[in-house]
């Protein structure tokens, strides 16, 4: 604090800066001149270039203007502020207390916040009234989420006042694309934080604490064309510790008519796979029993960091889209980076998420159905089934085309789960709209989706050039309506696996009853079964008990739209495990359906948060 103190001397005491045009030799007269030797005048203005060099650079006052970075022997970029002294962007162990909106890649930012402010000497907390620092990871896909925000907020607020004569007051920050998106809002006209820091922002925030414990209000919420975090491990915090998200790229360019996120989290951009391969190398050396590969569009990934990936071929797409920017060329693609990750732990599953449905060509989808730890789920987002509608939000494909891509992926991978998302209500959208995206939802066949009605957004394009001119009534009703056929019809393909055994990775304790557990298949399933000891290996008498990050056998005994139930038979892993699953017919589907208020009701078909396909949740 003395340091501060000393800083702020430095920019309230003008009279110690000598104005530059006093050091020009022009006089008037010779009584101007008298009794000033060149000798005095030098050491004037070296003395004058020696606090302009100590002081603020030209770069500081620039608004936007980029960080310095130094790079030191280890490769290891650190981020330097001439007129802040690096004590000063230490932490000093105050507590830093996170609270997580949104979906994964949310998650995955705040594993990277933590690690850049554990590197200065902050500690974490997960109880709130011993927090120095409260930082809120947010979304801006729905008003929803930015209101759970405003209102969160408020609450911070009045805890705030109370600890203002503290000796430590508590300061308030906004992170992610809320504090892009509303970043005036929150500073100017309601003044509720103390710190903003975009997506792109993270590697500052150390200097925008330190400024906000000066007193003053920080921001940084510039996008970035080059950002990945590459460099950053992040400090992985997951419940268990035997699952964890790897960030591959950040941004999106496919500018849906309406979706913020090109706005909140700019272009897109991929993670060198080296920086990947390493990630996903230590959290296999941590026992990580599975990897989910992030990223807003994730498969569009593409490499262009090494010269050798640098070719002219390009990008392929799926038969029957398109996209609204020009093609892309050269690049390590998704499918190669797939491929590596897939070999590293062969007992380590690999999903990952949201895809776009015009970035899955055949070589994706034969590595999907080659590779026995990448998970047989495919997420792929339709968002309507009106071709009218899609052409309306600039999806790049027709109703034809998406339901051909279904045709092809469960002929490559017959055994596969898909899952989807919807939008009820979007621009324009008519009954009969409606009634093709109920009979699309029919026709595929999802076991899990993300429903919402649709929320327009300023700076997207629906915002400039259409009009939500659907009542909210009406796109209440249409959600329904979709939850209830897609209910109907996920049960139906969940009661296929009945009498099946599946390989289950262990999550834990269901949250409904502590004498069982729950874990998830292959396909993203929950699974609850009782607690109990199993056979070590199939056809063992040995038995052991069962802990989260185990693989073991369940059978299945019955169904609904949400989650499976059934008995653990042993123990397993993912190598050389067969799922034995035998479909039954359409008309006996219905008596194997168990009703869906009898079993868990931990998995959410609708979805309060991301148009890609993650849902929104809170994570402390």
């Amino acid at each position: 604090m003395e340091q501060l103190r000393i800083l702020k001397a430095l920019f309230s005491a003008p009279q110690q800066w000598i104005p530059v045009r006093c050091l020009q030799p022009r006089y008037c007269c010779n009584l101007a001149n008298s009794g000033v030797t060149s000798g005095e005048r030098r050491a004037t203005l070296d003395k004058f270039k020696t606090q302009i060099s100590s002081g603020p650079g030209f770069q500081d006052f620039i608004k936007g203007a980029s960080v310095k970075q130094t790079y030191v022997a280890d490769g290891e970029q650190h981020d330097t502020h001439g007129y802040l002294s690096e004590d000063l962007e230490m932490g000093n162990s105050r507590k830093v207390y996170f609270e997580t909106y949104g979906c994964q890649m949310n998650v995955n930012d705040t594993e990277i916040a933590w690690s850049i402010l554990q590197k200065k000497g902050y500690h974490r907390t997960s109880d709130l009234n011993k927090a120095d620092v409260v930082l809120l990871v947010t979304c801006s896909i729905r008003e929803k989420a930015e209101q759970t925000i405003w209102n969160r907020l408020q609450q911070l607020t009045a805890m705030k006042k109370k600890r203002l004569k503290t000796p430590t007051p508590m300061k308030i920050g906004i992170l992610g694309c809320m504090a892009e998106r509303l970043k005036t809002e929150l500073l100017e006209r309601e003044k509720l934080v103390d710190v903003l820091a975009g997506p792109d922002a993270y590697r500052d925030l150390p200097r925008l604490l330190t400024v906000a414990d000066g007193g003053h209000q920080a921001s940084n919420v510039l996008l970035s064309l080059e950002e990945t975090y590459a460099d950053i491990m992040p400090v992985h915090h997951a419940p268990q510790g035997h699952s964890a998200f790897v960030s591959i790229m950040r941004g999106c360019d496919n500018m849906c008519s309406y979706c913020i996120v090109p706005f909140t989290r700019g272009r897109e951009r991929s993670r060198p796979v080296s920086s990947i391969l390493e990630e996903v190398r230590m959290l296999s050396d941590q026992g990580v029993k599975e990897v989910t590969l992030l990223g807003q569009n994730v498969n569009s990934y593409r490499d262009t960091s090494e010269e050798q990936f640098c070719g002219t071929d390009p990008t392929k797409l799926s038969r029957g889209f398109n996209t609204v920017y020009r093609s892309k060329r050269g690049g390590l693609r998704f499918s190669d980076l797939l491929d590596r990750v897939s070999q590293i732990d062969l007992d380590m599953r690999i999903r990952f998420t949201s895809p776009h449905p015009k970035d899955f060509p055949d070589e994706v989808l034969h590595l999907i159905a080659e590779r026995g730890n990448v998970c047989k789920q495919v997420h792929l987002p339709a968002q309507s089934g009106s071709s009218q509608v899609l052409k309306a939000m600039r999806r790049g494909y027709t109703r034809e085309a998406y339901l051909d891509l279904v045709q092809n992926v469960k002929r490559i991978i017959p055994e596969v789960s898909l899952s989807s998302d919807f939008i009820s209500g979007f621009c324009g959208e008519t009954d009969e709209d409606h009634q093709q995206t109920l009979s699309l939802i029919r026709e595929v066949g999802y076991n899990v989706g993300f429903l919402f009605a649709y929320s327009m957004r300023k700076k997207t394009h629906a915002f400039h050039r259409l009009q939500d001119d659907v009542p909210a009534e009406v796109k209440q009703q249409r959600l329904q309506e979709c939850i209830s056929v897609f209910r109907e019809e996920a049960a139906r393909v969940n009661a296929a696996l009945i009498g099946s055994t599946q390989l289950v990775l262990v999550e834990g304790e269901s949250k409904r009853s502590a004498k069982d557990l729950c874990g998830r298949t292959d396909g993203n399933m929950k699974v609850i079964f009782p607690k109990e000891d199993v056979a070590v290996q199939p056809a063992e008498s040995n038995t052991a008990p069962i802990s989260p990050g185990d693989y073991v056998l369940v059978k299945i005994l019955s169904a609904n739209s949400q989650s499976l139930r059934g008995e653990a038979l042993s123990h397993s892993s993912l190598r050389g495990t067969t799922t034995h699953c035998e479909t039954l017919p359409r008309q006996q589907l219905d008596e194997h359906v168990d009703s869906d208020t009898t079993m868990d009701q931990n998995i959410p078909l609708i979805d309060t948060g991301d148009t890609t396909g993650n849902k929104l949740f809170i994570y402390k």
